[in-house]
């Protein structure tokens, strides 16, 4: 079974930084994407970044240049580096992952989310 598990979420005023991590464990042969993705109170969510394997990078056009996404593929972890932080930014954050994965003598596909964790920008 791959899981996913996202840490680093909290209370940071406006303009602050904070890190956001997701480790994925399981029979992972291969990560292809993992992105970030939030959901505001009565919003839709949304995507916020996404990095392939390859270390290919997209942001959402609300996010660039205060956010950064990077991907450790040895750790399997993928971290969002947030600055300059805004109240808009308020959100739960949930991680998503594309990951090609062994079970028995199978390869299989899985595109699975983690549980969420809460950002709040306030002062």
């Amino acid at each position: 079974q791959v899981q996913l598990v996202e840490s680093g979420g909290g209370l940071v005023q406006p303009g602050g930084s904070l890190k956001l991590s997701c480790a994925a464990s399981g029979s992972i042969r291969r990560i292809n994407t993992m992105d970030w993705h939030r959901q505001a109170p009565g919003k839709e969510r949304e995507l916020v970044a996404q990095i392939t394997n390859a270390g290919s990078t997209k942001y959402a056009d609300s996010v660039k240049g205060r956010f950064t996404i990077s991907i450790d593929n040895a750790k399997k972890v993928v971290n969002l580096q947030m600055s300059s932080l805004k109240p808009e930014d308020t959100a739960v954050y949930y991680c998503n992952a594309d990951i090609t994965y062994t079970r028995g003598q199978g390869v299989y596909n899985i595109n699975t989310w983690g549980q969420g964790t809460q950002v709040t920008v306030s002062s």
